[in-house]
């Protein structure tokens, strides 16, 4: 196949071309470049999509398949306008942020969409969910039946810059003082493993699969994660103390991700955030490896990264330390 990745130079998108490049695939990334360089054996276009039409000006001829992952409406559209008419078909990453309600486990695609962001407004992060199901929306009525939808859920696995889902054994194979651990054992984690859902996406655009899918990975409970977690760091379990979720929150601890929260957890109406059905794509060919092996391989890189480094989810060191020491002076 010829296809074009807008960006590949990042998680996903560089997975995706690489992928494509080791199976025989004649692969163009798109990309400005400024914080990684695409995959060795793409074709790169150096370009920027904040200057509209003209930025694609060196992209020509036909594509058997364009992926673009984009999160801002102005830009997709551009995109689309441009490059739908010579693409045979055309898969959009989206999100399970564009459902409108999260509190359902077991939800499927038919579940409600959050009201598009209005054509012409730039998405922000704070309208992450509002920009997906624009694009979604645009993307249908840009290129109708060659559309592939994949709302993809938390992507895991090598080189994950979220540093949400290798927090836990990343933080338990650093070995270091206590580590704080929110009491909630049956709540669910769902990640995909980003080398699957790059392999499905490829897959799909090979048979020229198309319509709307949830790329999510199977639930797994939190405690099993957590034990997992400790059993892939080598880590002691007693090392670890569970204050509940109010006490948690009383004590400023921020949910799922950014600085000084405990990734993966949720706040209250949240129990199908991370328990959508992922049966539909199963169906279709999605095949997802063993989720411990997708926790190794992220402690792997997690290490090969630094322990010790800065991260974009988590606890600080001293913000855990001074929590270790309430809940346990709370406790006596």
């Amino acid at each position: 196949m010829r296809i074009l990745v807008l960006g590949g130079t990042a998680f996903l998108s560089a997975e995706i071309a690489r992928q494509a490049v080791a199976a025989g695939h004649d692969v163009t990334c798109f990309a400005r470049g400024t914080s990684a360089n695409p995959p060795d054996g793409v074709t790169w276009v150096r370009g920027d999509r904040a200057l509209g039409a003209a930025a694609f000006a060196e992209i020509d001829g036909d594509w058997d398949e364009v992926v673009d992952v984009s999160r801002d409406p102005v830009q997709a559209r551009v995109a689309l306008d441009v490059l739908a008419p010579a693409a045979a078909h055309w898969t959009f990453v989206s999100s399970c942020s564009v459902y409108a309600d999260h509190s359902v486990p077991g939800a499927d695609e038919s579940a409600a969409l959050l009201e598009p962001l209005p054509e012409g407004q730039t998405g922000t992060p704070e309208t992450y969910g509002e920009s997906k199901s624009a694009i979604e929306q645009m993307t249908l009525a840009g290129v109708g039946g060659k559309a592939h939808i994949v709302r993809a859920g938390l992507i895991g696995g090598p080189g994950d810059g979220t540093d949400r889902y290798g927090y836990w054994p990343a933080r338990f194979a650093a070995n270091t003082d206590t580590v704080v651990v929110p009491d909630i054992p049956d709540d669910a984690t769902q990640i995909i493993d980003v080398r699957d859902l790059a392999a499905w996406i490829l897959r799909s655009a090979a048979q020229g699969l198309t319509g709307t899918y949830n790329a999510l990975g199977d639930v797994v409970r939190f405690e099993d994660y957590i034990k997992e977690s400790q059993n892939a760091a080598g880590a002691a379990a007693g090392d670890v103390v569970q204050p509940d979720e109010d006490w948690l929150v009383e004590h400023g601890v921020d949910y799922w991700a950014g600085p000084d929260s405990l990734p993966l957890w949720l706040p209250a109406g949240h129990d199908g955030f991370q328990a959508r059905t992922n049966q539909a794509a199963r169906e279709r060919g999605m095949a997802l490896r063993p989720w411990q092996e997708t926790l190794a391989a992220t402690l792997k890189d997690e290490k090969q990264r630094g322990l010790d480094r800065d991260r974009k989810a988590g606890l600080s060191r001293g913000t855990e330390q001074r929590l270790v020491a309430l809940w346990r002076g709370e406790q006596r």
